[in-house]
């Protein structure tokens, strides 16, 4: 899968783009140009959707109706996500938030994030520590202009995130389309976390801490975006709410 937000409405960390980024041979490239990367690995079974200046989805079809590595697509009003993986607990989930048995992981991440949105009984750490499997997913509300994107802990499934050259964040699962797209500029997306574009990157699993950047060194000595780890030693100044007013689209665990 791929997913390209422009840097006004995905914010992403600093530390993430490369210093060494605009004086080595190779450069970051624009978004339109990784997109077509992308499109290019995979001509016959791709689909991609074009949100004007803000986000571009795309992601390749399974060529199998039942693949080993499930990915998904789906959108549901003005709400888009890229889901890979399987959630083991699909089912009762399903049952807690109201959907019918034959809802697949994509519709109940888009109905999750709709109904922590408006109504918001948890904050959003506590809902995806609750999904049981492997699991990576991005999620774009057109309509409010949030990105929203996680990574399940146990290794199952491989995120990978970047800045492209005009300072979009890049998020796949492609390894080398990151690098040819990011050039330095790329780190793994941390397992076990969550980004949202308005309160950055946390963990799921230890919410109460801070995250540390890690500068990356490649082969070349050259400095590359930072890896993303927990700091067990550090904690944020507050703990998070849990109310109305706690939801995907805005929380505050600071």
């Amino acid at each position: 899968m791929l997913a390209i937000f422009h840097k006004a409405f995905a914010h992403p960390p600093e530390e993430l783009k490369s210093p060494a980024s605009q004086k080595v041979s190779k450069t970051p490239k624009l978004p339109e140009e990784t997109l077509n990367d992308f499109l290019s690995r995979h001509p016959d079974n791709t689909f991609a959707m074009n949100f004007g200046h803000a986000a571009v989805l795309a992601y390749v079809r399974p060529d199998r109706p039942y693949s080993v590595r499930q990915r998904l697509f789906c959108g549901f009003d003005d709400i888009y996500c890229l889901f890979m993986g399987t959630l083991n607990n699909l089912c009762s989930l399903n049952r807690q938030y109201g959907l019918t048995k034959g809802a697949n992981e994509a519709m109940f991440v888009i109905e999750a994030y709709r109904t922590l949105r408006d109504r918001g009984p948890y904050p959003a750490d506590q809902v995806v520590k609750g999904l049981e499997g492997s699991f990576a997913f991005v999620v774009y509300d057109s309509k409010a202009g949030t990105v929203f994107a996680a990574l399940g802990s146990d290794g199952g499934e491989k995120l990978y995130w970047g800045i492209a050259a005009d300072g979009s964040v890049v998020i796949s699962d492609n390894l080398e389309v990151i690098k040819e797209g990011c050039a330095k500029s790329f780190a793994p997306f941390p397992t076990g976390c969550i980004f949202h574009s308005e309160e950055g990157l946390m963990s799921f699993e230890h919410p109460m801490n801070k995250m540390r950047a890690m500068p990356r060194v490649d082969s070349e000595g050259v400095v590359c975006g930072a890896n993303f780890k927990v700091d067990k030693y550090t904690r944020v100044n507050s703990i998070p709410r849990v109310g109305s007013e706690t939801n995907w689209t805005h929380w505050d665990s600071h």
